[in-house]
């Protein structure tokens, strides 16, 4: 496989994301978080079936990589379901951006890693893709492109960690 993957993003699956933030604050100096609650899709599709499925998410700076602390509020099929049943949580998906997301499934495809998610979100419009890449690494790749406004937030998360005085860690969007 020839394909250039650097990650920007690591992501944990939890089940409840203030109380992992905090923790994650406490732990590892990482954060300010910031909060989205309930995530809707504009459109998903979850192993060739349509699906809807509903997450939060908390976003906070850990060294030179984003964390991502997820969340799912809606019970039904989805990729964090793939990886963990109710009550359970760890490492969920390295997170990428890639010059197409086309080109990276079907590489990733030819490879022997197939895609389980590609959605868009409802409010920002952001497309994602989760590739099934647990038989070589053990958790997901999430793949995206780099539109303005995605590149902005990272910017935003990035920047709001530089001069943080690890005071108020969680905070909502």
């Amino acid at each position: 496989m020839q394909q250039s993957i650097r990650p920007v993003q690591m992501a944990y699956f939890v089940t409840d994301i203030r109380e992992a933030a905090r923790s994650a604050a406490e732990s590892y100096g990482a954060g300010p978080f910031y909060v989205l609650d309930h995530i809707e899709l504009d459109w998903g599709v979850h192993r060739g079936a349509r699906c809807d499925f509903l997450h939060s998410s908390a976003y906070g700076q850990w060294g030179n990589m984003m964390m991502e602390l997820v969340q799912q509020d809606k019970e039904g099929p989805s990729p964090f379901r793939d990886l963990y049943a109710p009550g359970e949580q760890g490492l969920h998906h390295v997170a990428s951006f890639v010059s197409s997301i086309d080109e990276t499934i079907e590489t990733f495809e030819r490879a022997g890693c197939p895609l389980a998610t590609r959605a868009v979100t409802k409010n920002a419009g952001s497309e994602f893709a989760f590739i099934d890449t647990t038989s070589e690494t053990g958790h997901m790749l999430e793949i995206y492109e780099p539109s303005p406004s995605l590149v902005g937030f990272y910017e935003l998360v990035r920047n709001a960690a530089r001069d943080w005085d690890r005071r108020d860690p969680v905070r909502d969007l």
